[in-house]
């Protein structure tokens, strides 16, 4: 079957080229129908994407969990750049409720990790939207994100998305700063941000 024709009338309908996915799924909506007869529906979303053992790994390498008491339970400490807030615990947690003299187990750390993870990495997806995105560029991506919380409005998101892979891994190494100043820690992590976003 050509399917020129088709593809021809939605570009018009459209007033723009086609995304590679949005070719993918019309191709399989025309097979669909060449096999069925009837239009498809879906049986299930697609799964959400999920941070890869790279990037689990880089952050937990970064954010640690530090501060672990002799009675087991893991205790908040300041930010080395501001000495005050925002406070953190476990695997880089922070927000409400955590603050001076907060204690978790070893397990509310863990799960709060697989949270995050999860909650970082539907940012990333929502931020890139469809551009094509490896494992590795999309884990130093949700790492980055983790960490600075930016992946919305950061240059790097502009620059992967508009397919400058080289342009967007010299971006990471701009984040390097806490308290207006230039934080050695956080040098080390854009290293490696950057060579695991490369390796895509």
């Amino acid at each position: 079957m050509n399917r020129k024709p088709l593809f021809d009338t939605v570009r018009t309908m459209l007033g723009r080229g086609f995304r590679q996915s949005e070719v993918d799924a019309i191709d399989h909506a025309v097979d669909d129908l060449r096999e069925d007869s009837v239009p498809s529906v879906p049986s299930s979303s697609p799964a959400p994407r999920v941070v890869g053992p790279d990037g689990i790994a880089l952050i937990r390498q970064f954010e640690g969990c530090a501060k672990r008491r002799q009675d087991g339970m893991v205790e908040a400490y300041p930010d080395p750049g501001t000495g005050g807030d925002p406070w953190t615990i476990g695997w880089g947690a922070t927000g409400k409720g955590i603050g001076p003299g907060t204690m978790w187990t070893q397990a509310q750390c863990d799960a709060r990790l697989e949270a995050d993870l999860a909650r970082y990495a539907g940012d990333v997806v929502r931020a890139i939207g469809d551009a094509p995105t490896s494992q590795a560029q999309f884990d130093a991506m949700v790492s980055f994100h983790y960490n600075t919380g930016a992946i919305g409005k950061a240059t790097l998101t502009r620059k992967h998305v508009a397919g400058d892979h080289a342009g967007a891994a010299r971006e990471f190494d701009r984040w390097v700063n806490a308290g207006g100043r230039v934080m050695k820690g956080l040098v080390r992590r854009r290293v490696a941000e950057a060579a695991l976003y490369r390796k895509g």
